[in-house]
């Protein structure tokens, strides 16, 4: 079996999908590894040390028409699914939820589609969940960025010039990014106040030795897969009065909430934004689905009086090296759970819980059922 890693062309990304230790588990399971020239040098892998683990290095029209899997960590252009081997697998990020267009184009070409962000979240997919490895780094980049902007020092600090008390910071969602922006500030030394809408992690918030912050929104909850139910607007509402007075003593915030295949709700707003000191610095997390603060823009850093919220995407490429080795790793174990050690071949067994979470489309259609029902 052929397995191609083509290069990434998102402007701007740092990560890749494969690293040489990886590639080395893929070939002694009989794989047979392609990647293109070039593919590690955003994270200093050079195709030597490719080349040394087992993998081909070769040019990129050979490995899109060649192989019998695609590896990518981005969505792939349009236009090169119809240059994919008919009855291939595409792996990859693919945001199915708003790419009817791409998944069209999957359907026509015959190709196998695998979404990484569908990967259920259960204990047996748990390696396999690269959505949580990389929301993971992204957390934890959120709050260096914050402190890297923030004029005061986090930690509490006793000098002879007297006593700096510890900078406050509030994480605003404590999904895996949140739970990851809580510890990585508290390791910092800062006082953290975290709000989620699922009293059930009230004991996670607790545990990483911040304080969780209540507020009576009526029933909330979580969907099966521990993401957090979409709020009424009365429930918004109440939210957002309820975290202004968190806000305005705030130091540092950071929105973490999304919705998982919707817009990202606006929890944070100018009005609240105009009670917090100036000097103060906003991490907006899902600005890149939407955004949790108005006024944040993808990409920049706006000053609003005073008050600095950074709306920078793809925050887990800021640690790129890490970031393709969580990833990496997940593709792989993927790989490996399914692969049939006699024919060596991954087989895409499409009874199975896992498979039949991700697979988006496969024979010509699309057979995901949370897809369907959206296109219906």
């Amino acid at each position: 079996m052929i397995i191609g890693v083509p290069k990434e062309t998102h402007p701007g990304e740092q990560r890749v999908a494969l690293l040489p230790a990886s590639i080395e588990r893929l070939v002694k399971k009989g794989a047979s590894v392609h990647l293109e020239q070039g593919l590690g040098a955003t994270v200093y892998k050079n195709d030597e040390e490719y080349k040394k683990a087992g993998a081909k290095v070769t040019d990129r029209a050979s490995i899109l028409s060649s192989s019998d899997m695609i590896l990518r960590l981005r969505k792939p252009p349009l236009e090169e699914i119809s240059r994919l081997k008919k009855g291939a697998i595409h792996i990859s990020f693919l945001d199915p939820f708003n790419e009817s267009r791409l998944l069209e184009a999957f359907v026509q070409s015959g190709v196998s589609a695998i979404s990484m962000e569908m990967i259920p979240r259960t204990t047996l997919a748990q390696k396999m969940d690269a959505l949580s490895s990389q929301a993971n780094l992204a957390g934890y980049v959120s709050v260096v960025l914050a402190a890297g902007r923030l004029t005061k020092i986090i930690p509490m600090m006793t000098t002879p010039a007297g006593t700096i008390a510890p900078a406050r910071v509030f994480i605003i969602g404590a999904g895996v990014a949140g739970l990851q922006a809580i510890a990585t500030a508290r390791r910092l030394g800062a006082r953290v106040e975290a709000f989620d809408t699922r009293p059930v992690v009230e004991e996670q918030v607790q545990s990483l030795g911040a304080k969780f912050v209540k507020i009576d929104l009526g029933e909330t909850g979580q969907t099966k897969d521990g993401y957090a139910r979409a709020l009424t607007p009365e429930q918004l509402q109440k939210q957002r009065e309820g975290m202004a007075k968190v806000c305005s003593t705030a130091d540092i915030v950071i929105t973490t909430a999304q919705i998982f295949g919707r817009k990202a709700p606006v929890i944070v707003t100018k009005d609240m934004v105009a009670r917090m000191q100036p000097g103060s610095v906003i991490v907006d997390m899902a600005v890149e689905s939407g955004g949790n603060v108005e006024g944040s823009q993808l990409d920049k850093e706006v000053d609003i009086n005073g008050v600095r919220v950074i709306g920078l995407g793809n925050l887990p490429g800021h640690v790129a090296a890490h970031a393709s080795q969580m990833y990496s790793s997940n593709l792989v174990n993927l790989i490996e759970s399914f692969w049939n050690a006699e024919q060596k071949i991954f087989m895409l067994d499409t009874a199975n819980d896992i498979i039949k979470g991700c697979l988006i489309a496969h024979q010509g259609q699309i057979v995901n059922d949370q897809i369907k029902n959206l296109k219906r």
